[in-house]
């Protein structure tokens, strides 16, 4: 592995962990509740006319909304980061290969 996978790799995986809250709030699910008129409150609200009124529990609009409000956890954290730096380890090395 060269260096420019391994900087790919940790640029990746720091800034999806860094990011992801910032998009998350961007999306309308923030700490105070979804916000009206976001994506967010269209994705409740269609969530919630599938499910017959509410919105279950586990689902993406649930598992956003408690990223928006907590942050991630420590195991999510992982798993973003992770994500994270495989595409950015692909990305480095395919930009390699035109250097």
């Amino acid at each position: 592995m060269d260096w420019t996978t391994v900087v790919g790799v940790a640029a990746g995986a720091v800034g999806t962990v860094a990011l992801t809250p910032v998009v998350v709030s961007a999306a309308g699910f923030t700490a105070g509740g979804i916000a009206a008129g976001s994506a967010a409150s269209w994705m409740m609200s269609a969530a919630a006319v599938a499910n017959g009124g509410g919105v279950a529990a586990g689902s993406a609009v649930a598992v956003l909304q408690s990223v928006g409000a907590a942050g991630l956890s420590g195991a999510a954290t992982t798993v973003v980061a992770s994500v994270g730096g495989a595409v950015g380890g692909a990305v480095a090395r395919a930009v390699s290969w035109f250097l």
